[in-house]
């Protein structure tokens, strides 16, 4: 069956290219263009990246801070 829509992802690829290895490519692409998104949004608005990341960092000392609390609650 040769027609539009019938092609999959992987058609331009080497048959000896595994779907494993498919994973692993789309992984890496996805983990580059997000690399590339957040070099982008920190060159052009670095304000608002460091108030970005300001608020990761919060967020995580916060959460440790939540699980520091409900393992202390357990022990009393």
């Amino acid at each position: 069956m040769s027609g539009i829509g019938t092609r999959h992802l992987g058609a331009g690829l080497p048959a000896a290219v595994s779907k494993g290895t498919r994973v692993k490519l789309v992984k890496r692409l996805a983990l580059g263009l997000v690399v590339v998104f957040a070099l982008f949004y920190m060159i052009t608005r670095p304000e608002d990246a460091a108030t970005a990341v300001e608020g990761a960092v919060g967020a995580v000392f916060g959460a440790t801070e939540a699980v520091g609390r409900f393992f202390s609650s357990l022990v009393t």
